[in-house]
């Protein structure tokens, strides 16, 4: 039953430790600025999606998406993945450099997708404050094989430690450039047009408001947060003291959102997810007689 199911993970596992971060916002971010890097994934996403029109709408889906799979029940995080496997399976893409047509769900793209998305997860919390052991770490990456599986891929083809992700990225990293696509996807990131009812009145005649400019320092820590080699690819500097100023920020913002109340800061399906383990935990034995 529903009602006894606490998911994929549940409350003792790592991945409820990190998701229960609302600091993660940022990393989410993180990983986007990350996946651009990556010319055919990002050709993908521009040739499928309409992100520039309705770029909240698709923050909102994706950010219910992860949230269904690392809270929803199983059956609900199973779903998910159906739904999210049959848009992929048919979208295709035609690579602008050598004219090859290729599918959306290729193993190669979802991994890349899946693995900047959970180092992103993973190295923010931690850089927050988020305190973690070396065993935790590699728990995470090994848990989230479980929603690499969800998407189309083989859990044994997915990194599940950190050793893992570091030699991934080194394999992986001749790959990536700075496109003309990568480019303007991360203008956009940086600054997409905000929704009319957090602006202010046009009749002002101001272009940026308290939201515009909350979701700048947003995005410019977000971009602070990426590993130094990504970094100068966006042609910042991969310098120690720019990492310690992201750390120092993004710990900044978790506290302030610490004295948010939990109300606020839990999303629906996280408080149902831990209604159910509430009530899964006050249940009583099972009689051995």
């Amino acid at each position: 039953m529903d009602s006894d199911d606490v998911g994929l993970f549940g409350p003792g596992s790592v991945t409820w430790k990190v998701h229960e971060e609302p600091v993660l916002i940022v990393a989410g971010l993180r990983s986007l600025y990350l996946q651009a890097l990556h010319p055919r994934a990002m050709t993908g996403v521009a040739q499928n999606s309409n992100y520039r029109s309705d770029a909240w709408g698709r923050l909102v889906r994706t950010a219910t998406y992860v949230g269904t799979t690392i809270y929803g029940t199983t059956a609900e995080a199973e779903e998910a993945g159906r739904r999210l496997r049959r848009l992929h399976g048919r979208m295709r893409a035609t690579d602008p450099f050598t004219g090859e047509e290729f599918r959306i769900d290729d193993p190669d793209l979802l991994r890349w997708v899946h693995v900047t998305e959970v180092e992103s997860f993973l190295d923010t919390a931690r850089r927050a404050g988020v305190r973690l052991s070396a065993d935790e770490i590699d728990g995470y990456y090994t848990e989230q094989r479980r929603a690499a599986a969800l998407v189309g891929l083989d859990p044994e083809t997915v990194p599940g430690t950190a050793a893992d992700v570091a030699a991934y990225y080194r394999t992986i990293r001749p790959e990536l450039r700075m496109t003309r696509e990568a480019a303007e996807t991360a203008l956009f990131l940086t600054a997409p047009p905000v929704p009319w009812k957090l602006s202010l009145p046009a009749r002002v005649g101001l272009t940026l408001g308290p939201p515009r400019w909350a979701y700048l320092g947003i995005a410019g820590t977000a971009l602070a947060l990426l590993p130094a080699w990504a970094r100068r690819m966006y042609g910042g500097l991969g310098l120690p003291t720019t990492a310690l100023s992201a750390d120092l920020t993004v710990r900044a913002l978790r506290l302030a959102l610490a004295a948010v109340p939990r109300r606020w800061r839990e999303g629906p399906m996280q408080q149902a997810a831990k209604e159910r383990a509430a009530r899964l935990a006050d249940a009583p034995l099972p009689n051995k007689a």
